[in-house]
């Protein structure tokens, strides 16, 4: 079991079919980037099925659930059509990703065959990123979850007022 102090880690398979994606502890606007630049140059190099595995993920942010919408957007984009999972979640993190109606989007299973979730062992490393780079994460993200679901706006428009003013103040 991963502590809450712990750094917080994606660990992948990036050889895979469907690429699976580990969750060990928090996920995050600190880590959500590297997902969805990981995520982006997966799709680059022609893979389109990802699997992520919520066994030791501790918790998650509005940020990274906006992150996860993105992907699906971009996804259902793909030409063949892509697909993510979302497998081993705890209730905590089904009921967030349930409230927020992202379960429309991409797909919840607590079973995935021929995914070998244990395979995980390359850890994602992300570079650092300026106060700016990440409020437009934070504000791309939530924007994500209101593309996601309208309800989610009223939830999240304190955030978006927020973000939207930082990032055109440069």
């Amino acid at each position: 079991m991963i502590s809450e102090t712990a750094k917080p880690v994606y660990l992948v398979d990036a050889y895979s079919d469907p690429v699976v994606i580990r969750i060990e502890g928090r996920a995050s606007f600190l880590n959500s980037a590297c997902l969805r630049d990981f995520v982006g140059q997966m799709l680059k190099s022609g893979k389109s099925r990802f699997v992520i595995d919520f066994l030791r993920c501790t918790s998650m942010d509005s940020t990274f659930l906006g992150v996860l919408a993105g992907l699906a957007f971009e996804l259902r984009k793909s030409n063949p059509k892509g697909s993510l999972v979302l497998t081993r979640m705890g209730q905590r993190n089904l009921e967030l990703v349930r409230n927020l109606g992202l379960h429309k989007l991409l797909t919840v299973d607590a079973e995935v065959g021929g995914a070998n979730l244990e395979s995980c062992n390359t850890p994602l490393s992300s570079g650092e990123r300026g106060e700016l780079e990440n409020a437009r994460l934070v504000l791309e993200a939530h924007e994500n979850l209101v593309s996601a679901d309208e309800s989610n706006r009223g939830k999240f428009q304190d955030v978006l007022v927020f973000m939207k003013n930082r990032v055109e103040q440069g």
